[in-house]
């Protein structure tokens, strides 16, 4: 495919994603406020308690039932496509970055899988997570709600792990966010709704409504609460390569989504309890520990401890820049896979290069995140020059 409507495919999905994945996370946000902020003092027979709140110029009333009302409404709203849409435009942007470019975004570089092998490994990856988190939510540990939390960390950990094996590190991140979340609207297809439909007719049919599918859909609805911001960081994640292209990436992505659970749980409990005010100094200070250890070591003591290079020019860094990256990264690209450079940056002469200095260390000598999948053939020789000319002098400036 043209790489210029390529471009545009990406931005429209990426867009319509966004878009509805702000719908899903802000009525799960909205919801859970909604449900902290209630004024349980005397509620009237019938309630578990209402809230007056003032938004945009208007004054709201809501109430909440302890079960339902004694009739049920004609026009009733059933919050689903704002998760089904997300689902499937987060699948489709899977496979137009991805897949259409496996052995570019998805495969780890020299990976000897071919694109088929890689795809399917993905499709599989988001299949066995879902069946996986189902069976295990169904089994005698959905009784037991903290040991079975504790279960799907180690689980997602290990498959962090596993992925950052066979997919760039890039990718790896990417796949866990999309198990994430299709074990968030699988929750939501095969859990909640079916739950709720049976609540509704058993109310409407004059039944006593069944307790174990409420409880069911309760336990996935937490489950989905508490995944949302590890989610938001994953579909960010692609912007910061300290992250995804550290050789730690898996542990990173767990140490973040671990602060990211604190930080929610934070929200989720505020109104009831002071106790967890502890989590988001923790949360920042745990953030700032991660910046700190993920900090590369400066590349001139490698360099000079290896014996690989003693001194290095401007001249021999754009040089090297030139080869490896202009392809790209130039007004008019000669790489087929793009219209325009990447982001913006041109790196065609040595004032390119001092002025991209820090993002071209960053790229591809600290996180080795570029040149994208190592397609022109970065040696680790030029990414050490690199590394010792931007030490020795674009950091003494």
């Amino acid at each position: 495919m043209d790489p210029h409507y390529t471009e545009w495919l990406n931005l429209v999905v990426r867009w319509v994603h966004m878009i509805v994945g702000i719908a899903w996370i802000g009525a799960s946000f909205y919801f859970v406020w909604l449900e902290n902020n209630l004024n349980r003092k005397d509620p009237k027979e019938g309630l578990s308690g209402d809230l007056w709140a003032i938004h945009g110029g208007g004054i709201y009333h809501l109430q909440k039932y302890k079960l339902a009302p004694e009739k049920m409404p004609e026009h009733l709203h059933w919050f689903k496509w704002e998760a089904y849409t997300t689902w499937l435009t987060g699948v489709l942007l899977l496979a137009v970055v991805y897949y259409l470019n496996a052995q570019l975004y998805l495969l780890a570089p020299g990976s000897e899988l071919t694109s088929m092998q890689g795809i399917g490994i993905s499709i599989a990856s988001l299949v066995a997570g879902w069946f996986i988190y189902d069976f295990l939510c169904d089994s005698a540990l959905g009784k037991r709600p903290a040991l079975l939390g504790v279960v799907l960390l180690v689980l997602l950990v290990a498959a962090a792990w596993a992925l950052s094996q066979v997919f760039s590190g890039r990718a790896a991140y990417i796949h866990i966010g999309a198990i994430t979340g299709t074990m968030m609207v699988g929750n939501v297809f095969r859990v909640i709704m079916p739950g709720q439909r049976k609540l509704v007719a058993a109310i409407t049919e004059g039944r006593e409504p069944d307790p174990e599918a409420p409880a069911k859909a309760l336990l996935r609805s937490r489950h989905n609460n508490y995944l949302t911001l590890p989610v938001l960081f994953i579909m960010i994640s692609n912007h910061f390569p300290s992250t995804y292209g550290n050789e730690w990436n898996w542990a990173i992505l767990f140490a973040i989504a671990m602060l990211s659970v604190l930080v929610r749980h934070y929200f989720n409990v505020r109104n009831k309890s002071e106790n967890w005010a502890w989590t988001l100094p923790a949360a920042a200070l745990g953030m700032f520990a991660l910046a700190y250890v993920t900090k590369p070591a400066l590349t001139v003591v490698q360099a000079s401890s290896a014996g690989v290079v003693q001194e290095v020019t401007l001249e021999q860094v754009t040089s090297i820049v030139v080869e490896r990256c202009a392809s790209c990264h130039a007004a008019n690209p000669t790489s087929e896979m793009f219209s325009a450079p990447p982001a913006g940056v041109i790196l065609e002469s040595s004032d390119d290069v001092i002025k991209n200095a820090a993002r071209i260390h960053a790229q591809s000598v600290a996180t080795q995140a570029m040149p994208i999948g190592n397609l022109t053939g970065m040696l680790p020789e030029e990414r050490v020059m690199i590394g010792t000319w931007f030490d020795l002098n674009a950091t003494s400036k």
